[in-house]
């Protein structure tokens, strides 16, 4: 039986099996299968479904539920195993399937299954639509389809390094903390192009249960490990990927923890100076050093609502050529508009790789401005509480495209209500640091917590 709290914004997750089992995901299939064909104006017999899967435990039942769904209707299925979120982008993009589907919980707990699901050009197939459209999806009769087992190694690999000058990268020593996760299996095959590059692996292994750290890279403590990891190697940089490696945060040499929107500034720098001119999407709760980065060194600087797919959104309509956000998406207008931990990945060792580059000093360079921790507030009277920041801060809105962002000169903030929870989440960023706790307090007051 389909429960309705396992479709969330952009994707299917729930506890494996009690909220998401094999049956319900047959029915998810039958469920995608429908919006598809409308949306390609196909029949099942028609259509070629690429499909791949992460290491969790509950990915091999849920893998197989889906491609019974759609190989039961005449579908197509090709399918790659045991591959990155990004893959199916890739494939989809280049190949022209007609959608793509790969089973994974992203970075929940290790008793979660799941799924991210796209149709033809990379468009995505939201869990919320899913369950609107289970009502009225179309009945097809039952026919036998047909199932490929493929390898796009060659070609992804190709694919990834085409964003970077193969002979600038040089020889250095990296920490990657893969948490149990893809990017064990991922990050062997990239380094096998690179040789030069001396690997300290953490927690390689894949495991389902995620025994060594919280599979969300943000989580407590998660990167305390790697920090101290690169620390004791003397390494030029650690990575961390949450469990379906589409994300991936860094540690500078000294073990420093470097948040997302310090990361866009990274990769921000190789594209704009090989791009002179391109336009780069951050989302609204990103760090104003962002936009004066891009901004400095003659880019543009494009502001997007919070959210993964909304970067895509502003690339194509605004001509930009990456988006990145705090949460460590980073996407590319070359990458089908989609997310990349692994072009990321080989982004920064270029960018390292520049003669006497330290992240640390990199970093401390172009920030000037000093972004708090978001806050989650706990909101059951949501409405009435962003009714009194308008009315308190009335003469310094900025905009509310994505709750309501207020500015001053030396310091500004954002809130929002969260999607899925009774919480307000609050960035607040100030010039001069010793501000921080005041502001906060503050909009506390305001609030009247």
């Amino acid at each position: 039986m389909l429960q309705k709290q396992v479709f969330k914004s952009y994707d299917i997750r729930g506890i494996y099996p009690d909220e998401l089992d094999d049956s319900g995901a047959y029915e998810i299939g039958l469920i995608y299968l429908s919006l598809v064909c409308k949306r390609t104006g196909k029949n099942p017999e028609d259509l070629k479904i690429f499909i791949a899967r992460d290491i969790r435990n509950s990915s091999f039942n849920l893998h197989k539920s889906i491609i019974d769904a759609l190989v039961s209707r005449g579908v197509h299925v090709y399918d790659a195993g045991l591959m990155s979120v990004d893959v199916i982008y890739f494939a989809v993009g280049k190949y022209d399937y007609d959608g793509g589907v790969i089973v994974t919980a992203s970075h929940n707990p290790g008793s979660y299954g799941g799924f991210k699901m796209i149709s033809r050009g990379v468009e995505w197939i939201r869990g919320g639509d899913m369950w609107n459209h289970k009502d009225e999806m179309t009945q097809f009769p039952e026919k036998i389809g047909s199932i490929e087992l493929v390898d796009i190694w060659k070609d992804y690999l190709d694919h990834i390094f085409s964003f970077v000058d193969f002979s600038k990268i040089k020889k250095l020593k990296i920490v990657v903390d893969s948490g149990n996760g893809m990017a064990g299996i991922m990050i062997p095959k990239i380094l096998e192009r690179l040789p030069q590059i001396e690997l300290i692996p953490l927690f390689f292994e894949p495991d389902g249960n995620f025994p060594n750290r919280n599979p969300n890279p943000l989580g407590d403590g998660a990167y305390q490990k790697l920090s101290e990891r690169v620390v004791l190697e003397d390494a030029d940089v650690g990575f961390i990927y949450d469990a379906d490696s589409d994300r991936v945060f860094l540690v500078d040499e000294n073990g420093k923890f470097i948040p997302g929107d310090e990361v866009i500034i990274i990769l921000a720098k190789q594209l704009l100076e090989k791009n002179p001119g391109a336009g780069i999407v951050y989302n609204l709760i990103c760090s104003k050093n962002v936009k004066e980065f891009v901004e400095k060194n003659g880019g543009r600087a494009i502001r997007s609502e919070v959210g993964y797919v909304n970067m895509g959104v502003h690339m194509k309509n605004e001509n930009g050529i990456m988006g990145g956000e705090v949460s460590a998406h980073f996407s590319y207008a070359k990458n089908y508009y989609s997310d990349s931990g692994y072009i990321s990945f080989l982004i920064i060792l270029e960018a390292i790789s520049e003669e006497n580059f330290k992240l640390s000093e990199f970093i401390e360079q172009n920030k000037r401005w000093h972004r708090s921790p978001e806050l989650n507030m706990p909101a059951e009277n949501m409405q009435d509480m962003i009714q009194r920041i308008k009315d308190h801060y009335r003469d310094n809105i900025l905009d509310e495209i994505d709750g309501i962002t207020v500015e001053f000169s030396d310091w500004w903030f954002n809130i929002r209500g969260s999607n899925t929870e009774p919480l307000l989440r609050i960035t607040i960023e100030v010039l001069n640091e010793e501000d921080a706790d005041r502001r906060r307090d503050e909009i506390m007051n305001v609030l009247n917590f």
